[in-house]
């Protein structure tokens, strides 16, 4: 039983789904997930496990930023032998091309975070998706006719960042989409040889202004989730 988690033995299956919201979390396992059961409420950050076509997947909320994903998905991979975890959460959009509610599949992950600079002695260290999982999801969506823009996102240690132009130079490069969890993530996979993979879907433009309620960003954002759940059983462990 793991320190911030606090499931028994078994309770987590091998492929979790990861949005940051514990509310989605919630959301999706009563929404997507067949017989659902709660495992974990240890400071709210809710976690579920049920069946999706038959087999077990888990959906555990980890909280905003790479400090405290960081703190799930560690637990996740050494505590409970998780083998597959796709973030399924929220992302702002730099590029044109992106409208809300678009789909975004991570394929790497730039960051402003120290992480891994410490963690490398200087070195910049950018970690991939797992190949196998992103190109599902890809399949996954051109066989539900759903678009989806592949590319690099960033993940900021700064909601609000008192340097937008450095932001903008990486928008300039081809960055897609702002979040706060996907270089922790991958990061972490690597390190346990695990798989991951971010979806993300586009609830505000950061160059438009245009957002979505925060309602709608807890329960309206079902595309991504089905994308996942198609990538992840169709990866075999």
């Amino acid at each position: 039983m793991s320190t911030h988690l606090g499931a028994a033995p078994g309770a987590v299956s091998p492929r979790v789904l990861l949005p940051g919201d514990p509310r989605r979390a919630q959301w999706i396992a009563e929404t997507f997930l067949d017989e659902a059961e709660c495992y974990s409420t240890v400071r709210n950050m809710l976690g579920f496990t049920g069946s999706y076509r038959g087999v077990p997947v888990s959906v555990q909320g980890s909280g905003m930023g790479q400090p405290s994903a960081a703190i799930y998905v560690t637990e996740l991979f050494t505590e409970y032998d998780v083998q597959q975890v796709v973030r399924v959460g929220t992302c702002g959009a730099l590029s044109e091309d992106l409208a809300l509610r678009d789909v975004v599949l991570a394929i790497s992950a730039a960051t402003d975070a120290s992480t891994n600079r410490l963690r490398f002695e200087g070195l910049d260290f950018c970690p991939p998706a797992d190949f196998a999982l992103l190109q599902a999801a890809h399949d996954a969506a051109v066989g539900r006719d759903r678009p989806v823009s592949v590319g690099q996102v960033f993940s900021t240690d700064s909601f609000y960042n008192d340097r937008s132009d450095l932001t903008w130079r990486l928008a300039e490069y081809g960055v897609l989409a702002v979040e706060m969890e996907t270089n922790a993530l991958y990061t972490l996979a690597a390190k346990h040889t695990r798989s991951a993979l971010t979806i993300c879907t586009v609830s505000d433009h950061i160059k438009t202004g245009e957002q979505t309620t925060a309602d709608e960003r807890e329960k309206t954002f079902g595309d991504m989730v089905e994308l996942a759940l198609d990538a992840m059983l169709a990866v075999p462990l």
